[in-house]
């Protein structure tokens, strides 16, 4: 089984990912590292500058990825900056500051990897449309991302992330492939010679 290291200390993301990469023979080793967060909205700057900054330190194959939450009627706010927006005012605050407006949003990803063969990162990119539900609804679960899964209800669904059993939630990702970009990286990684 191919190696990779992926560097983050959120182990929802690790569960997600390396179950859909173990699908294309890939084992995934999180590597706990404090990563550098670039001021900007550029999903792609912040995981390529994340990707480098853990090759330097590791010096093995590895990935690193950004994440951003947009919603429309708020001008896509909080964009990459998640993090920020649920340590301030939390998915409460979000759903108030969307009363009264259309509810769509979308998550948008970027996982970049890189290896010493490689002279720059290489991405890979992914978009989840859907809408943010009335109220914060579901169980936490250790494959959550972020408490975001408590409000997002995916297009196409009529539950929030938080309120799928695990079999459903792994049923959905499944379901989605085609547009993930950890399902398009293994494609990618595990063709390599």
């Amino acid at each position: 089984m191919k190696q990779i290291y992926f560097a983050t200390k959120n182990k929802g993301k690790v569960a997600t990912v390396g179950k859909e990469l173990a699908e294309h023979g890939i084992e995934l080793v999180q590597a706990p590292l404090d990563l550098p967060e670039p001021r900007t909205d550029d999903l792609e700057r912040i995981a390529g500058e994340k990707v480098r900054f853990a090759f330097e330190k590791i010096r093995k194959p590895c990935i690193a990825l950004d994440s951003g939450f947009y919603v429309h009627s708020l001008n896509g706010f909080p964009k990459a900056f998640v993090n920020f927006a649920l340590e301030t005012i939390g998915v409460e605050g979000i759903l108030r500051l969307t009363e009264g407006k259309p509810r769509d949003c979308a998550f948008r990803n970027c996982l970049a990897y890189l290896d010493d063969s490689l002279p720059k990162p290489l991405f890979f990119e992914s978009a989840v449309n859907g809408t943010l539900s009335e109220k914060r609804k579901g169980t936490q679960k250790d494959y959550f991302w972020s408490d975001l899964f408590f409000v997002f209800v995916p297009e196409g669904e009529d539950k929030t992330l938080a309120e799928m059993t695990p079999e459903e939630y792994y049923a959905y990702l499944k379901g989605r492939r085609v547009d993930s970009m950890s399902h398009n990286f293994g494609k990618w990684f595990s063709a390599r010679a």
